[in-house]
């Protein structure tokens, strides 16, 4: 015989499960975001743009169902210790994810504006191979949060620095092509936003890995070193 309080448990772990497929799917549709801004930037593909720009709508009516849910949940249940740890590591997941969309946008943006100018002899391999590695840095993310997997979830971040230093490479790339060649300043200033926005979605990215490191330790690591991040994970 199913007690009350077993019910009520039960319909708890219910909506917990579904607001954490709610965040998986917005998740979703950010990698499709980010790939698809790539893509039209590096293609001159105006109509992809237009797509990255459309889905942002659906990515932010996402982000404010999430957000009910939770506040709903904290409201009506009062969870404590790990189910509000969990509550309230989504509510920070779902906030890096919605600037990860902005960022996109903001390529896809660029990458419209960029469509009207002569392109470079590298047709904007700098770009191309930062864009894998953010793309595939955000992919870990999710599913170290999907996995809840803290172990995981450090491997991403530390990818992070290697992003700064691709970033900082390419900006040095470009600042060179604007002093040998002045008539390149419009395009290049374009190149470097989009390199900016590249390098924000990697920020967020590891954001979101610190959130998952907060779901499994139940310590705030946000403004910790790497180094002191593994000594939470490995238990030190």
């Amino acid at each position: 015989m199913v007690t009350n309080s077993q019910h009520i448990s039960q319909q708890f772990e219910k909506e917990l499960q579904d607001i954490r497929s709610l965040v998986l799917a917005m998740g979703g549709l950010i990698e499709q975001q980010v790939a698809n801004a790539q893509k039209a930037l590096l293609t001159a593909d105006i109509e992809l743009a237009r797509s990255v720009i459309a889905l942002d709508e659906e990515v932010n009516e996402l982000e404010v169902k999430i957000d009910e849910e939770c506040i709903q949940i904290i409201a009506l249940r009062q969870p404590t210790a790990s189910d509000l740890r969990l509550v309230a590591g989504i509510l920070k997941t779902i906030t890096d994810l919605e600037r990860i969309g902005d960022e996109s946008v903001s390529i896809a943006r660029m990458a419209m504006n960029l469509s009207e100018k002569d392109r470079p002899k590298k047709n904007y391999r700098e770009l191309q191979s930062m864009g894998n590695h953010v793309l595939g840095m955000l992919r870990d993310a999710l599913d170290a949060f999907a996995r809840v997997d803290a172990e995981q979830a450090m491997k991403v971040a530390h990818e992070d620095r290697d992003i700064d230093s691709e970033y900082e490479s390419i900006i040095r790339q470009l600042i060179t092509y604007m002093m040998e060649d002045p008539r390149t300043v419009t395009r290049v200033i374009d190149m470097m936003w989009s390199a900016r926005s590249l390098e924000r979605i990697g920020d967020h990215a590891s954001n979101i890995c610190e959130h998952v490191i907060y779901l499994v330790e139940g310590k705030d690591v946000r403004h910790l070193s790497l180094e002191k991040m593994e000594e939470v994970v490995q238990g030190k």
